[in-house]
Order: C-alpha cells, then structure tokens, then sequence
C-alpha cells in the first residue's frame, strides 16, 4: 500500500512538473486597431482554424481596456510589452512636441542611426525613446542573452517596441517593397532576411486585384460597398475590386489585406530563419498585423474592404498557428493575440443617423493665443498643440513673471467654451493625481508624462474627432470604443476558459514573466492575470 501511494505521489509530481515546463517560444501577435466587437460581429464567418481555434481552444479575455489615454499605435505597442503606460515608459504618442527641440518628434525616430537593407532613409530607427524594459528585454537578460528576440510588422514603430532593446526588428520600406532594419540593430541584414527580400513578393502582390474573398452580397455585417463614409483611393471610388497592377506603388500594399500577407509571409520566415523555439531557452517572435489599421482608417469600421480584411486574417492567423505547430510543436509555444487600440465609428455616419457626434476643428494654437494676448499682452504664448495636448510658451511666461498654474487653468477653463470639448485640466492637476485614479482624469494621468507632456490636456465629447475629414475615422479617445480590445491566449499550459473580469493591457507582460519565472519589466505597473494560473 505504501509502495502503491508513493508511486501515485511521483506520477502526480511528474504529471505537474511535466505542465509547469517552460515553453520554447512566446509569440505576441498584435492587430492594429482591432476592436473586441469584431470576434463578434466577424465571427460567425471565420473558420475553424483561426480566430475560433483561439477563442474555443485557449483563454479569452472579454473585458480588456487600455488604462490610458491617448490610444495610439505607438503607445500602445509600447504599452502591451513593458507593462506600463506612457507616464513610465515615454512613449506619449506616434509624435509629441519635444519641448528642448522645439519640434515634433516620431517615437521610434532616430537619427543617430543609419538603414540597413535599403538606400532610403526608413531606417533611422531605434527603441531609445521607450524608457523602459520590455518583456523581451527581461527575457534575454534572464539567461545572459541566450534567448532570442524578433519583432517584425509593416511599421516599425510595431517592430521596433515589441522586440525591445536587445531584439532585433524588422519592417517593411513603403519606398521599396523591402524588409529593413536599422544599425541600432545590426551592420547588415541576416542572410535570411536578404533572401526574404530577393524574393521580391511586394512585386507579386502589386500584380493581384483585391476583390472581395466571397459573394460580396454575403458580407452583411458590414453597410454598402459604395459608401459616401469612405475616402477615396487614388483618386478613385472606394469600391471593389481595386486593381493594384496599375500601380507601381509599393506603399499601397499595407493598405490592401496584401499587406497582411507579406507580413505573415515575413513572420513565418524569421522562424525558420531564426530556428525560433529550438534552442535550450524560450524564444520571443512578434508579429504586429497593420494593414488592418491602414484599411480601417481610410474605409471605417462599417466597411466591407474591412470585414473582407479580417476574413482574410483569419486565414492568415491559422497559417501562424499552423507553422507554430509544425516547427516548434503545439504544446511548445504560447500565444497570445490583442490589439494597440481599437477604433471610432465615422461621425458623420452616426450624424446622418441622428446619433450625437462631431469634427473638432477649432484651431486652439490661435484661439488661445489670441486670448493670452489679450490678458497679458502680445506673444507667442502657445508653442504646439498636438495629442489633445497644450504645450504653452513656458519662457514667455515666465520672463513675464507670470505662475505657470495661472496660465495653464485659463487655457484649460478658455477652451470649454467650444462645442465638442468635454473635459479639461491644467497639467499640475493630472500630475497631482494617484496613478489609479478613476474616470477621465485616471486616464489621463496614466497617459501623461511629466517631461514629455503638454501644459494642458483635454478630451473630447464621445463620437467627436479632432478632424476635419468627414470621411475614414480614426482613433486616441479615452473611450471604450477606443479602449476595449481582444486577448485571446493559447498554447502550453493554457486551459481553455473565458472570463468577463475587467483587465488592463498592461497586465499581459507581468504574466507572462510569471508563467517563465523571469524578473518584471523595470517600469511595470499591470498586474498578473489570475485566472490563467487557476489551474
């Protein structure tokens, strides 16, 4: 009996051991702009394999929202793989005004570095901006850089985050069709990537149509083709089918689901190339899908270009999946897909649907400067506006002896006057707040950091964008059809389950570095997800 109860004590051990086994290989797969209502909406359409497989065979998450404002590209990749938001890492926004400079800079520009795998200047890139580690980064300093990391995506900034300060990331040249990287990186590209690109598929994808995948009178989740809410393409109509051979044009290729294509194309590539998840130490490959962003800009959210999208992304997720369990093994690998941000409607279409909306287009550089004039004299009392932000003339202001906070709560009480602004706080207020504050102003804070920030910083009414465009939409609010996202989770150790609990986006990264026992991100502000370790 004793010997049958020890026996029994070992099998249980190796049983548990044998689940608690590290996996190969991580994968981040991120849809830019992809709102959680499309698992929905799309859903009955997908196939088997794909998103479904995610959601029926791994763990979803239904109630996942960036804590942040504003949701944009760059931060919010930045946010996904540090853990944080731009008050810790930096990353306020695809651009933000640099107050030392007196100009806009990109988030991921750099111009102390050089491109490699191209003659242009797409290149000139690097992480430096991001102030904090990454998942990536904890990854490869747990094991003395042993690991590996890859980032690939169409933009660089959705490269360039994920893979971290000691990754390597690669992304594709709108001027050539190319895969680059930049010398932040490497001298010159690995022999994989240079015959990725001597493949020249860019060149093959620019000689297809894109048409509709099905009947296109099947596609009922979406408004009419011909639609006075989409932009023009080229001049043209947007409407189907778009010939891209007439074009020589590589930079329409990220706006067609083409781009998708090359992407997973790029993807599968860097795993072999990189014998990703066959080493003795996990892996990291992250693949940032943007076409779908591309095309939800310029078509919306109601268009069939869109719902054609993400039925093709739907195959293209299970060739990953398919490619994952062929060359790392289905039990060797987790995954786990979300998005940098999801999107608005078109205002002008819940306009003509009797629906409140609206385009800011008041210019606030002018209007307030035109009143600081007028109560403190003639100046350039206002240096930028950009990202719902308010960057004032700090030396003007003081060398007038005027309190900084006197000046920021004008603004911020001026500006309520138009139609369309809802909120608005002098920085000192924002920067007074606990991190976890709640509502608008939680937002805010979170998204605000003191160095790169403005003075004044405001949000709009729900439905209302900073544009004058009455076509397209586009995304940043600090509302939930901007915040709320897919996580979906799959692969070793996953136990298929859905949970509705409320979930920030800066918790994927804490747990991930629990489920590998490696240290947290230096800035890290998420928590662990509990109910992936309930088991």
């Amino acid at each position: 009996m004793k010997t049958f109860l020890i026996a029994i004590f070992l099998l249980a051990y190796a049983l548990c051991y044998g689940q608690q086994q590290k996996p190969r290989l991580v994968v981040g797969v991120v849809v830019d702009q992809m709102a959680q209502e499309y698992l929905y909406r799309f859903g009955s359409r997908f196939g088997d394999d794909g998103f479904k497989k995610l959601m029926n065979d791994g763990f979803q998450l239904r109630n996942v929202h960036y804590n942040y404002v504003p949701t944009y590209t760059g931060p919010g990749h930045a946010s996904i793989f540090t853990g944080t938001t731009p008050a810790v890492h930096g990353v306020t926004g695809n651009y933000w005004f640099s107050k030392s400079l007196g100009s806009m800079i990109y988030c991921a520009g750099d111009n102390t570095e050089q491109t490699v795998g191209s003659a242009s200047d797409k290149g000139k890139m690097s992480p430096r901006n991001m102030l904090t580690t990454t998942f990536a980064d904890e990854l490869l300093l747990s094991n003395q850089k042993r690991s590996k990391s890859v980032g690939v995506s169409i933009k660089d900034r959705g490269a360039i985050f994920p893979a971290g300060h000691l990754g390597q990331a690669y992304w594709y040249d709108h001027t050539n069709g190319k895969f680059i990287t930049s010398t932040y990186y490497a001298d010159k590209l690995p022999q994989w990537v240079e015959k990725f690109n001597q493949r020249k598929l860019a060149d093959t994808y620019l000689k297809r149509k894109w048409e509709p995948l099905y009947d296109i009178d099947t596609y009922t989740a979406s408004g009419p083709d011909k639609s006075p809410y989409e932009g023009k393409i080229e001049g043209k109509e947007a409407v189907f089918p778009y010939d891209l051979s007439s074009h020589r044009d590589y930079s329409l290729l990220p706006g067609t689901p083409f781009g998708n294509d090359i992407l997973l194309d790029m993807a599968l590539a860097a795993l072999e190339g990189e014998q990703l998840g066959k080493g003795d130490y996990t892996d990291f490959l992250s693949v940032s899908f943007s076409s779908t962003d591309y095309i939800g800009h310029d078509f919306g959210p109601n268009s069939v270009e869109l719902e054609d999208t993400y039925l093709r992304l739907d195959k293209n997720i299970a060739s990953l999946i398919r490619a994952l369990d062929m060359q790392v093994g289905k039990d060797n690998y987790i995954l786990f897909l979300t998005s940098d941000h999801a999107v608005a409607e078109v205002p002008q279409f819940l306009i003509d649907s009797k629906v409140p909306a609206g385009y800011f287009s008041i210019d606030l550089k002018h209007e307030i400067t035109a009143a600081l004039s007028q109560r403190y004299g003639d100046g350039e009392w206002v240096r930028n506006v950009s990202n719902m932000q308010i960057f004032l003339n700090r030396e003007l202001i003081f060398n007038k002896g005027i309190k900084l906070h006197e000046v920021q709560e004008f603004a911020a009480h001026y500006i309520l006057q138009y139609d369309g602004l809802l909120e608005s706080y002098p920085a000192y207020v924002i920067n007074w707040l606990d991190y976890a504050a709640g509502g608008i102003k939680g937002l805010l804070a979170r998204g605000y950091n003191q160095k790169r920030s403005g003075d004044v910083l405001y949000s709009l009414e729900p439905a209302w964008l900073d544009s004058k465009r009455s076509t397209g939409t586009t995304h940043g609010s600090a509302f939930t059809y901007d915040t709320h996202v897919p996580l979906l989770w799959y692969g070793a150790n996953i136990t298929p389950g859905v949970s509705v609990s409320y979930t920030e986006i800066t918790d994927i990264v804490p747990t991930l570095c629990l489920m590998l026992e490696i240290k947290l991100p230096n800035g890290v502000t998420g928590q662990p997800i509990e109910e992936l370790f309930k088991n």
